[in-house]
């Protein structure tokens, strides 16, 4: 934690801050009221130790100040000259606690960690808060809703794994649903009250990266004005999820490795080992093995990242739920827009059926937002989609639907058979010849024409 300490004696700012320091966490020090508010405008605090006699300033009236301008900041209230009225007036006026100078050591620790267990709470508040907001929205996680055998068993792993304390490595294309599976363990483990903390490994440069993940002292480097807490030290207790983890730079890699194996660490500029409590989950989009061999990520790292692997498929291969994550899209995009829609018109589902999805359920995402916002008839219809998609769906269907598939179109193979299969099915009088030319079994030509809606 960050604390604000307001004393005008030096003396005892300074012994204050040691022993906050001695707790493990970061401590300021100003010597008046104005200086205090004015810091406060600057920098960020999780906790502001004030005293009531501040020299011409009222630390009471400093107090009041504080809580009109940073309601969410507790304050604790110090004195040399203790009394129950005076500690009243100060509980009357918002502050949490109440401290009689001098103290003794033992009760300053204890009101550290009622302090410590004020921000918890209010941590799984705004969590609460958060998971409250995300079911109004009604926001959709179609990767756990699939019918598709590569999903579903991807799924399973990950949920069967939640409960561990084992690492977790999450594979897959990007726009696959990696965050969202690695909140779903988080919210599926024990860990679900605790904090989940994210780290995007290729958005920083290696110093900032390194200073976010293990956090900095004061004076490392040019900029660093404080101490800082990474976002280790901030996922203490819960789950650190490393996303991207295959653009992790060589240099901080072995810092990981450490915090993986030994669950220690340093900071930024700082000999002091410091223990860690958390979960790590990890995804990429790279293929690690490959980066390995390239020399850019290191096998030890890999090896310990390797222990629950799962494999996150793309849209394309999850052709029984494309059209379900569509229309689940559409209904969501739909009530949050006010819209009524009636799904999609025939022409929209061909649409969607003729794209490859690079971007995968982002992508699918994305485009039916757009498709909604855009939309002015009951249904979703192929204008409402980008010229991109529309100009990839022309150029498998002519203009009355005709399949103009051909070799070396980028199409997939599960659109290729398909429209091959339509084409076959529309020119012969019988399934058994389609059968027979198709050079498959009637039994198998039935599944093929159940899967894609031919029934």
């Amino acid at each position: 934690m960050d604390f604000l300490i307001i004393d005008d004696d030096k003396n005892f700012r300074d012994a204050t801050c040691f022993l906050i320091e001695e707790a493990s966490h970061y401590a300021e020090g100003v010597e008046s009221g104005e200086l205090g508010l004015a810091t406060l405008k600057e920098d960020r605090f999780d906790a502001i130790l004030l005293d009531v006699n501040l020299g011409r300033e009222n630390g009471l009236d400093v107090l009041m100040e504080i809580q009109k301008q940073h309601p969410q900041i507790p304050v604790v209230m110090f004195t040399a000259q203790g009394s129950v009225k005076t500690a009243v007036e100060a509980m009357r006026h918002g502050a949490v606690d109440f401290l009689e100078k001098p103290f003794q050591r033992e009760n300053f620790l204890t009101v550290l960690a009622r302090l410590q267990r004020l921000r918890q709470m209010s941590r799984q508040i705004e969590q609460l808060e958060e998971a409250v907001s995300e079911t109004k929205a009604q926001n959709p996680e179609p990767i756990f809703d699939s019918t598709t055998p590569a999903m579903g068993e991807a799924m399973e792993v990950l949920l069967r794994a939640a409960r561990t304390p084992a690492t977790i490595l999450i594979c897959g294309e990007s726009g696959t649903g990696k965050s969202v599976a690695a909140h779903a363990v988080h919210r599926q483990s024990n860990l679900a009250d605790k904090p989940f903390v994210t780290v995007s490994c290729p958005s920083l440069s290696r110093e900032l990266l390194e200073s976010e993940l293990f956090g900095h002292v004061r004076g490392s480097f040019t900029g660093a004005i404080k101490d800082h807490w990474g976002k280790v030290k901030a996922a203490d207790g819960g789950t650190l999820f490393l996303d991207e983890i295959g653009d992790l730079p060589l240099e901080i890699q072995p810092k990981l490795l450490r915090l993986l194996q030994e669950r220690e660490y340093e900071r930024v500029g700082e000999n002091a080992t410091h223990q860690s409590n958390v979960r790590v989950i990890a995804a990429t989009n790279r293929d690690l093995k490959k980066r390995v061999a390239e020399g850019v990520f290191r096998e030890d790292l890999y090896f310990r990242l390797n222990v629950i692997v799962v494999e996150i498929p793309p849209l394309r291969a999850c052709g029984s739920d494309l059209m379900r994550f569509a229309e689940l899209y559409t209904n969501h995009f739909a009530a949050q827009c006010g819209r009524r829609l009636d799904g999609l018109s025939p022409e929209a589902v061909n649409c969607i059926r003729a794209y490859s999805w690079p971007g995968n359920l982002r992508e699918l995402r994305n485009a039916i937002e757009r498709a909604v916002i855009m939309a002015k008839a009951g249904q979703l219809i192929p204008e409402n989609f980008s010229p991109e998609l529309r100009g990839h769906s022309a150029a498998i269907n002519g203009a009355n639907g005709e399949s103009l598939l051909q070799i070396g179109t980028f199409a997939s193979l599960e659109k290729v058979e398909e429209a091959h299969l339509c084409k076959i099915l529309e020119r012969v009088s019988s399934l058994s010849e389609a059968a027979q030319i198709l050079g498959i079994d009637q039994a198998t030509l039935y599944r093929k024409r159940k899967k894609i809606g031919l029934e």
